[in-house]
């Protein structure tokens, strides 16, 4: 067995093939359009010493790229020959234009030509991914003050995305990950605290399941989730109380459908406002019974339903949200890429409304080989 490794120019290592847990029957097209699969065969019997120069880019929006690192881990692992092949790429976090070149192929067709599919589906869903990210982080920030973003995406698509999401989240700037499969690519571990389930266990009582988690975890902050009797208030003060200090911030993860008991006893607040779920009122309402009560240490964090709009609407406004956590918003794929021949033994050659696009921010990527231990 192999290990391979890329490095670019000025020693910056990239992620490797060791980082990846790709499958086997990628060498044997399974994942490949039969397409391609017929090109391949067709270039190997009738065109064997043509060489082509794949470029890829897309045509969405400026964006944050991601997924460079897994591509070519991708090819290297993969394509024939890999050490003769040339490719030259920008990195994953490097800001990139509409039809701006990110990665460029060089070889046989037969060699890398039927992985054209799987580098588009890397780049495109991690690009959006920390795309996505990017703009909501940019959206928590005011005033120089950087709202901690929380990437909480492990319940909105199917688990063997969890750690491609996180290092994406991760390249688009997210505080941290829900749990440690997100994390997996540079080797931190997930982070969170209680879900609606274990105050369910306590029947309810957040002061009792907030005490059973400081006993069990001690050197965890304790963030107390408070929105499980809709009462957020209510019981916000309560584990304040029961834990002074030691109680670092509280989570409202408010069902959209639901109107806090704090407006329900207020009736005379209601009237110019959407009621439902985590608002901006209640979070005011909130910071000063907090404030009020000597609980101003406390933050607050909000989740559920949150997303780069969202986040601004609440920004805007001032609400003294400390952290959000947000999920499904940051998973919408909606940059894709495409992979061109450009050139042809070294000569234009692309269908029409396309073209050899060089952009001097590519930097040459070496192949390397080295046994395992």
């Amino acid at each position: 067995m192999k290990e391979i490794s890329q490095k670019l120019n000025g020693d910056i290592k990239r992620l490797t093939n060791k980082t990846f847990k790709f499958d086997e029957r990628i060498k044997e097209g399974w994942f490949s359009a039969v397409y391609f699969l017929k090109t391949k065969e067709m270039a190997e019997k009738k065109l064997p010493h043509n060489r082509v120069t794949m470029q890829f880019f897309q045509k969405s929006s400026n964006a944050v790229l991601c997924g460079t690192d897994e591509a070519i881990a991708l090819i290297h692992t993969f394509a024939d020959d890999p050490e003769n092949l040339e490719i030259h790429s920008l990195k994953d976090g490097d800001k990139i234009s509409p039809y701006e070149t990110v990665l460029t192929i060089t070889g046989a067709y037969q060699q890398f030509g039927f992985l054209e599919g799987i580098i588009d589906g890397i780049l495109a869903r991690r690009t959006s991914v920390a795309t996505n990210v990017y703009n909501v982080v940019k959206a928590g920030r005011t005033s120089g003050n950087q709202k901690p973003i929380i990437f909480m995406g492990d319940r909105d698509d199917h688990f063997t995305q969890q750690a491609g999401d996180g290092y994406a989240a991760f390249i688009g700037g997210s505080t941290a990950q829900a749990t440690h499969a997100m994390n997996e690519w540079w080797g931190k571990e997930g982070m969170g605290t209680m879900p609606h389930a274990m105050i369910q266990m306590f029947r309810g009582d957040v002061v009792a399941a907030s005490r059973a988690y400081i006993e069990m975890f001690p050197e965890d902050d304790l963030v107390a989730l408070v929105d499980y009797n809709n009462d957020v208030i209510t019981d916000s003060l309560k584990v304040a109380k029961a834990f002074g200090n030691n109680l670092k911030g509280v989570r409202l993860d408010t069902s959209r459908t639901l109107v806090d008991k704090y407006f329900l006893r207020n009736h005379h607040l209601m009237g110019t406002f959407d009621p439902r779920g985590v608002n901006p009122e209640l979070i005011f309402a909130l910071r000063k019974a907090l404030n009020e009560e000597g609980f101003s240490h406390v933050n607050i964090m909000a989740s559920g339903g949150f997303t780069e709009k969202r986040i601004s609407h609440f920004e805007t406004l001032g609400v003294p949200v400390d952290m959000y956590g947000v999920g499904g918003s940051l998973l919408k794929i909606n940059i894709g890429f495409t992979g061109d021949n450009v050139l042809l033994n070294g000569t234009q050659e692309a269908k029409e409304g396309r073209r050899y696009r060089p952009n001097p921010r590519l930097e040459s990527v070496e192949y390397h080989m080295q046994n395992k231990e």
